[in-house]
């Protein structure tokens, strides 16, 4: 399902002042990252994709929501029906795999067998979130089982060059489909202009990583039904009691729950780079320039060998802040 907002932008270039109320709504409501694209009919423009969209659906009237689904589409014209409608069903869907079983018979499990249970399980209902050298060692791994799969990055628009060409060569590599997941531009656009680009080295990254990466991951994950992450024990404090298999409370996918899987969670680093050479698997360039986990340009910087990994991210803040909400479970801070 993905969820389309058509907002209208005034003759004089102003915004439409009930497109605003009701983004207002949806923000208030946390279900602002639900939007999944927003179309601008402009009075400028009669030939704006908002009033072609229109037009054809015979609306006179900003903004409205349609929402594609295999079946159809549905329009909606107020906010509250969308709300009460598709954003916030009644009852709450039961995760069709127990995942407290999975997890007991899947806890002393090796990295290979968790991937290959996960994706007999779900197959490619199950992605791989790909950034770095975990990510690659989870894609190898996959790869070896022929079994469907999918794979997805987060282009959070602030990556180094050297990940992007990176991503590129894993893709040829392996001769799979990387889906790019990007921000929403509107609300991107809107921090910025408020708080420019570098806000997060005076008041934190928690702002910044929500737009660009938690909530494009919030959207890629409603269509699917697990995912699984280069998460290990040892990378951060926050991380000491990773299970391989668990039940993921921060997210939701298109059953409702989602199961996360963290196959490497076990791991240590040196486990990972043996792996990768033993298999000549591709390794983004920067981790040779002391780059040993990396993220945003403006947010990683080498460390040295006396240092952590994690150190060289976020490293003007506290350790137990260094996650980018991706892996808090809900409710954490």
């Amino acid at each position: 399902m993905t969820i389309t907002m058509v907002k209208k932008v005034l003759a004089d270039g102003s915004p439409c002042r009930k497109c605003i109320q009701a983004e207002d709504m949806l923000r208030r409501r946390n279900l602002w990252d639900r939007i999944d694209s927003i179309v601008i009919a402009d009075d400028r423009d009669p030939t704006s994709e908002g009033f072609k969209r229109a037009e054809a659906l015979g609306i006179d009237t900003a903004p409205f929501f349609l929402v594609s689904e295999e079946d159809g589409e549905r329009v909606f014209t107020s906010p509250l029906a969308l709300i009460r409608e598709v954003l916030k069903p009644h009852g709450k869907k039961k995760a069709l795999v127990d995942v407290n079983a999975l997890q007991a018979s899947l806890e002393k499990a090796g990295p290979e067998e968790i991937i290959r249970q996960a994706l007999q399980l779900y197959g490619s209902d199950c992605a791989i979130a790909f950034s770095g050298a975990e990510d690659v060692t989870l894609i190898e791994m996959a790869a070896a089982t022929n079994l469907p799969f999918s794979v997805f990055c987060l282009d959070t628009g602030r990556l180094h060059r050297d990940t992007l060409e990176y991503i590129e060569s894993v893709r040829n590599h392996y001769g799979i489909t990387i889906t790019t997941v990007h921000p929403e531009a509107d609300a991107l656009g809107e921090f910025v202009r408020e708080k420019g680009l570098f806000s997060f080295f005076t008041d934190g990254h928690k702002e910044c990583c929500a737009i660009r990466k938690v909530a494009p991951l919030r959207r890629i994950l409603r269509t699917k039904r697990a995912w699984i992450t280069g998460q290990r024990r040892d990378q951060s404090t926050t991380r000491t009691l990773l299970h391989p298999v668990e039940a993921d409370n921060a997210f939701e996918g298109t059953d409702g729950p989602l199961t996360k899987f963290n196959p490497l969670a076990e791991w240590s680093s040196d486990q990972v780079w043996a792996f990768l050479k033993k298999q000549g698997v591709p390794t983004n360039p920067l981790h040779s320039q002391g780059y040993r986990s990396i993220g945003c340009e403006p947010c990683t910087r080498p460390t040295t060998p006396e240092q952590h990994e994690r150190e060289g991210r976020w490293w003007w803040e506290d350790d137990f802040k260094k996650e980018c909400g991706l892996h808090l479970t809900e409710g954490t801070n």
